[in-house]
């Protein structure tokens, strides 16, 4: 094999990722907003069915099994840092939702908001391999407070 030969690959390879690169970034801007809303419809709805278990188990209203809670608490910080892939511009509006215009309005302060959340959701899941039922209430705690903070400013609770 020549340099020629080598290098016509490397070109032809690069011009390929190239492609794929503009196309995944053509098909993210052209999302329709009721297919946005309902993305992170669904992965709100994922989360939520994760995290009820956890608030049951942290009211002392299900029993505590720490393996129940870790594999809970795993599912949650997987799920966390695709929420904001939900909310492109252009999606506040398209079917019905919660959230509010304001997320639009201050996408730094969202963003922010959900990088908390990631952070917290990511601290729980690691907190809850330990066993340590103490650690793990307390880190539950400070993850819904994360979900709290955004959900105040951001959600509208009808």
């Amino acid at each position: 094999m020549t340099n020629l030969e080598d290098t016509m690959r490397l070109a032809t390879l690069s011009l390929s990722v190239a492609a794929l690169l503009a196309s995944a970034a053509v098909a993210t801007a052209a999302v329709k907003p009721e297919t946005a809303i309902r993305y992170r419809q669904s992965a709100y709805t994922m989360i939520g069915w994760n995290f009820g278990p956890l608030a049951q188990m942290v009211k002392g209203k299900a029993p505590w099994d720490a393996a129940e809670f870790a594999r809970h608490a795993d599912r949650i910080a997987s799920l966390t840092p695709q929420l904001l892939e939900g909310f492109p511009e252009g999606s506040a509006t398209g079917a019905k939702t919660e959230a509010k215009p304001d997320i639009w309005k201050n996408m730094d302060d969202f963003k922010s908001k959900m990088d908390d959340l990631v952070t917290q959701s990511k601290a729980l899941a690691d907190v809850a391999k330990s066993g340590d039922e103490a650690k793990m209430k307390d880190q539950f705690k400070k993850t819904a407070g994360a979900c709290k903070a955004c959900h105040d400013k951001y959600r509208n609770e009808d």
